[in-house]
């Protein structure tokens, strides 16, 4: 006997409905018209009927399908919404947990596709292509962009969950190896090899030992050279990003309010929310993403977690989510880092507007609507909105105010400034979004780097598109041990290291890509931001200068040159100290500005961290290092609203 709901071939080639096409249909379309989705899920009495208004409503001014809707707000059951769609549109639903897809025609489209059209081949009988469809309302305009083997072709209904787990059932791992090559290779550095890594380090070695042997006053005056040169260019960028973003704070002050007029129709924004090894954050995670106030029908929320990882998957199966939030569960493969996660999520997502958070992150309640209103303003070229990141730790020791004051000076200061002056901005990690088809094309997130944003930011660069800084904050975890400090920074110095290589591979299409002004740019924040971690200490020994006291570069210098060379050492500390205090002007971090003139203690660690970047760079290049999160949540600011306020919130 024919399951209810499934096709069988009479005559070779024509099909007979069995089930759906059986039951009483409503009069409209008993009189030939196509009778409104509303009506048949009150008739099958799978709605209720004020909730149905309500989503008419939302419908009326949002560009949203109103079975997203029903769903999102779980006023509806997935089952009810496909039987309802399938008597609407007078085609048969299919159960693809039985009924398993001929993984050939996924081949012949490709899984991507499939996903991001919510479609699957299903079978084909006879001459046609059955094809099954969560968005039969789309059905007619992907017929047109089918392959000529697909045709004719037909329609079939299948949720979207009954979609993707088909998919994956039959070609999750070439999803997951395209996950893992997205970036073109000249783009990537997944052909980074461990072996040319270790040559060259240990040349590189072997040449500084055997020079500082035969000539070593001349080798180190050659180290001391570059390191005052990386020193001045370093904080010649600093000054100049500082004085162009004071400068347009001016301007900002006599201009007229911003247009905050939400835009006549919002996007669907899709949020990448990576999670490893993350047993206690699940609760909190699902209270802080839900006091965004964006439109619950256009907000689509994507958990990644790995195959592997059962304490955070337990986690989550033991909390509440609701319906605008989704588990992707990443295969297991030979690397396991937060691009490649990224990357295969991707798949899965539903928005035009790509988000991504940090699992402890607390994004300020409006931030959607902020994003989407620049997005709606900004040209296309526009590809990338950054937030600015702060933390909501800051009293707790030492070390985090230091960090704050660091975190301020780069995203209120740095950034802004830089992006002022049209120079290549390395994104953050987090509180970025993205225009999903500038995402896509570029080959999203480079699965092998573990500072995968810096590289993004320069590859967009690069492929003609643009990132701009906006006033929305998000407020995260401080990172304040020592060593999980220096573990967490030793992966940023290790990514930007791999980031440069990467992208000087070619210094003359570099050049030809981003023009003078950002090429120094990029030398300046990746190559001299390195030079002045690695050689830190060369830089502590100009202390003996400061204090007249004997130095080894004092023998080659001319008399003049010591004052000048003092006179750099204090501007740069002036300018430190004047930009960290700039950054921290606001009633939020005004408390901080004491702390400022104790940075030169916090760096020190930095110095400890850039060595070990070098080390893993050549030992462990593609290894992620994750950062523990959670360990400060006593802090009063740091959850204002509880689970299930939150979760109350989320079904208003």
């Amino acid at each position: 006997m024919e399951a209810r709901g499934r096709l069988r071939v009479v005559g070779g080639k024509e099909f007979q409905r069995i089930g759906n096409a059986a039951r009483p249909q409503p009069a409209a379309a008993r009189a030939g018209r196509r009778p409104p989705l509303g009506q048949i899920l009150t008739e099958m009495q799978a709605v209720d009927p004020g909730n149905l208004l309500k989503a008419v409503a939302i419908r009326a001014r949002e560009d949203v399908r109103l079975g997203d809707i029903l769903l999102a707000h779980g006023w509806v059951r997935e089952d009810d919404l496909m039987t309802a769609l399938a008597r609407q549109w007078s085609a048969s639903a299919v159960d693809l947990s039985r009924d398993r897809p001929d993984p050939r025609l996924i081949d012949e489209i490709g899984a991507e596709t499939c996903l991001k059209e919510t479609i699957l081949p299903w079978r084909r009988i006879g001459d046609t292509v059955v094809i099954a469809t969560a968005r039969p309302e789309d059905f007619a305009a992907l017929r047109e962009r089918l392959p000529g083997s697909f045709l004719p072709c037909r329609m079939v209904i299948a949720s979207e969950t009954a979609i993707h787990a088909a998919l994956l059932s039959r070609r999750q791992t070439a999803l997951i190896r395209r996950a893992e090559h997205r970036v073109p290779v000249v783009e990537s550095c997944r052909t980074s090899s461990p072996a040319v890594a270790s040559n060259i380090a240990l040349g590189l070695i072997f040449a500084l030992a055997l020079g500082l042997m035969a000539l070593p006053l001349a080798t180190f005056s050659l180290i001391f050279g570059w390191t005052i040169l990386t020193l001045i260019a370093a904080m010649g960028l600093k000054l100049v990003a500082c004085g162009a973003e004071i400068w347009a704070h001016r301007k900002r002050r006599a201009a007229p309010p911003p247009d905050t007029t939400t835009p006549a129709r919002l996007p669907v924004v899709s949020i990448l929310l990576p999670l490893l090894h993350e047993p206690d954050i699940a609760g909190k995670l699902v209270a802080r993403i839900g006091q965004l106030n964006y439109p619950r029908e256009l907000l689509d929320v994507l958990l990644i977690v790995e195959a592997d990882d059962d304490t955070t998957r337990d986690a989550l199966a033991r909390t509440r989510l609701p319906r605008w939030m989704r588990v992707v569960t990443v295969p297991g493969g030979p690397i396991r880092t937060k691009p490649r996660a990224m990357n295969y999520a991707l798949n899965f997502c539903r928005g035009s507007i790509i988000g991504v958070y940090d699992a402890e992150d607390r994004p300020d309640p409006e931030q959607l609507h902020v994003i989407a209103r620049r997005f709606a303003a900004a040209p296309p070229e526009v590809a990338c909105l950054q937030g600015i990141l702060d933390y909501y730790n800051p009293r707790t020791n030492w070390l985090a105010r230091c960090f704050t004051i660091e975190y301020a000076t780069w995203f209120r200061v740095m950034l802004p400034g830089m992006a002022r002056l049209g120079l290549v901005l390395p994104l953050g990690g987090t509180t970025l979004f993205f225009r999903r088809d500038a995402l896509e094309e570029l080959g999203a997130w480079d699965a092998h780097n573990v500072t995968e944003d810096a590289d993004l930011g320069l590859r967009l660069a690069r492929h003609g598109y643009r990132t701009e800084m906006v006033p929305t904050v998000t407020h995260e975890e401080a990172n304040c041990r020592p060593l999980p400090w220096i573990r967490q920074r030793s992966r940023w110095l290790k990514g930007y290291a791999m980031t440069w290589a990467v992208h000087m591979r070619n210094p003359a299409a570099l050049w030809r890509d981003l023009g003078p002004k950002r090429f120094i740019g990029v030398q300046i924040v990746f190559l001299a931001s390195l030079s002045q971690y690695l050689l830190a200490p060369v830089l502590w020994s100009c202390w003996l200068l400061l204090f007249s006291l004997p130095h080894p570069v004092g023998a080659v210098l001319p008399g003049g040159a010591i004052p000048m060379l003092v006179a750099v050492l204090v501007a740069s500390e002036l300018v430190n100290v004047v930009a960290a205090a700039w950054a921290v002007r606001g009633p939020a971090h005004r408390h901080l500005l004491p702390w400022t003139v104790t940075m030169n203690l916090y760096f020190p660690l930095g110095a400890l961290a850039a060595w070990r970047a070098i080390y893993e760079a050549v030992t462990r290049p593609f290894h992620w290092e994750k950062t523990a999160h959670g360990i400060f949540e006593h802090e009063p600011e740091a959850i204002p609203l509880t689970v299930e306020a939150a979760q109350r919130k989320t079904l208003q």
